[in-house]
């Protein structure tokens, strides 16, 4: 899979390429997924994003999809190429998570608003709140959604300090679910590699 380039339909795998690769390459891409997944209390999975993770979902769903014409291959680009981070933000998928649907729906109602709530916070820095769901709306009057994509904004101070291997904790301040955890070396090391 090229990496490195701007995400782009040209830059994509063919569907039969991909399933090539695929066979020989997801054990790897779960694990970098694993490796950027932060779990905020006992509900709460961050997945921080970054090319890789990316091409990987657009790849997943033209595949799933069985998407080979031209615009559908656009479409999907367009709807998960943002999700890269930019050099000096962390960009990621919130999923809220209950096995049981009826926990589900009822927490989901409780947790109107949580995706604002969602926080990094660079060790000698204030915390930095999410810019949640650019693309479309995911709560309504009764429920939020169960995912969520988030974009934190760091100022260069805080990338500075991120890149010189301070600390960095990811929270939820949210009136119904309040956690936080400090986010572990091995996974912090390659959120550092988003910022330039």
């Amino acid at each position: 899979m090229p990496l490195n380039a701007r995400i782009s339909a040209d830059n994509l795998m063919s569907l039969e390429d991909y399933a090539k690769w695929r066979k020989l390459n997801q054990p790897q891409i779960m694990a970098h997924r694993k490796l950027r997944s932060v779990r905020v209390g006992e509900h709460l999975n961050l997945q921080f994003e970054d090319e890789a993770t990316v091409r990987y979902q657009i790849q997943e769903m033209l595949r799933i999809e069985k998407t080979f014409e031209p615009e559908g291959i656009v479409q999907e680009v367009q709807a998960y190429a943002p999700l890269v981070p930019d050099g000096h933000n962390w960009k990621g998928t919130l999923l809220i998570e209950y096995e049981d649907a009826q926990v589900r729906k009822r927490e989901l109602a409780q947790l109107k608003g949580i995706e604002d709530r969602m926080y990094v916070q660079v060790q000698g820095h204030d915390p930095v709140y999410a810019i949640a769901d650019e693309d479309l709306d995911r709560e309504n009057a009764e429920k939020t959604s169960a995912v969520h994509f988030v974009r934190f904004e760091l100022t260069p101070a805080m990338c500075a300090s991120a890149q010189s291997g301070a600390g960095v904790r990811v929270g939820c301040d949210h009136a119904h679910y309040q956690a936080h955890t400090d986010v572990a070396g091995s996974t912090l090391a390659s959120l550092v590699n988003d910022l330039s």
